[in-house]
């Protein structure tokens, strides 16, 4: 009994005290810190001089292009991840490995490589926007380009969240569920799509926040035309490069303010899933 009381007390790692004061001193020099910066510096402006660089045209079109298309890319990465992850999981094909290390691509390629790739292709004399040019439909320098930029940075994070909580759904429900007379899409609908809201909410706001912040896929695809295809960390590399750096700095707190409301407000949707879904 002793022996069995003495292993629940010994910790391979260190007690709570010690592992929590090494979480937080490693959260407070990599996150926190960093980003108490970004205020401290925007705080040596004046409020009508901060008002005034973050409420400019230029920069309320930025604002409105790099959400917009933030959001929009999330979407379409929550659509077709849960379908990617969906063939991966339930079917079996030859090239299947293949394909799932495609997903992860865009992680290990290097932003400007991809921003390259993407602008070649889609140009109106690319392989594939010479095609569309048939149809009117223009991508490279358009909001359009940013939108398959971040679209195709953000589509890993939802397929590899969605991906393993698929795989632990039992098929014996689905079984179930038609042996008692519901079709396909009730199936889906009653007992699987409830089980990856969470995991699907959490792959879109990670899609969502990469997108928010990319600079390198986005800055060659989109041609950087000011109140058209402008981004709003591009702006904010603008303002550095002209040693602007309260300017700077002022609009990246808008950012990081705006983006922290609307991952919690995902966060709260996921919480709000998962509470609904256990009761």
């Amino acid at each position: 009994m002793k022996s069995v009381r003495s292993w629940k007390n010994h910790n391979i790692l260190p007690g709570f005290g010690l592992s929590l004061g090494f979480t937080m001193m490693y959260l407070g020099i990599l996150v926190l810190l960093p980003l108490s910066m970004v205020f401290i510096n925007t705080s040596s402006m004046g409020w009508q001089a901060f008002w005034q660089a973050i409420t400019e045209p230029r920069v309320l079109a930025s604002y409105r292009l790099s959400f917009g298309a933030a959001i929009i890319a999330a979407s379409i990465n929550a659509v077709f991840g849960l379908l990617i992850a969906w063939v991966l999981v339930r079917y079996h094909f030859p090239g299947k490995r293949i394909i799932d290390g495609l997903v992860d691509l865009p992680f290990a390629l290097p932003t400007a490589v991809a921003g390259i790739a993407l602008t070649t292709l889609y140009t109106t004399n690319g392989w594939i926007g010479q095609y569309l040019e048939v149809f009117g439909i223009r991508i490279a320098f358009t909001p359009l380009g940013v939108i398959v930029a971040l679209t195709f940075i953000g589509l890993p994070f939802v397929v590899r969240m969605v991906q393993p909580v698929l795989q632990g759904i039992e098929k014996e429900l689905e079984e179930a569920s038609a042996c008692l007379g519901a079709n396909r899409l009730q199936t889906f609908s009653k007992i699987i799509f409830p089980t990856v809201l969470p995991a699907l909410l959490t792959g879109f706001a990670l899609a969502f926040a990469r997108a928010l912040g990319e600079y390198g896929s986005v800055v060659f695809i989109s041609g950087n035309l000011p109140m058209q295809t402008e981004i709003t960390p591009l702006l904010i590399m603008t303002k550095l490069e002209q040693f602007d750096y309260a300017g700077a700095t002022a609009l990246a707190a808008v950012m990081l303010i705006i983006s922290f409301f609307m991952l919690l407000f995902i966060n709260i949707l996921q919480w709000w899933s998962q509470r609904r879904q256990l009761s």
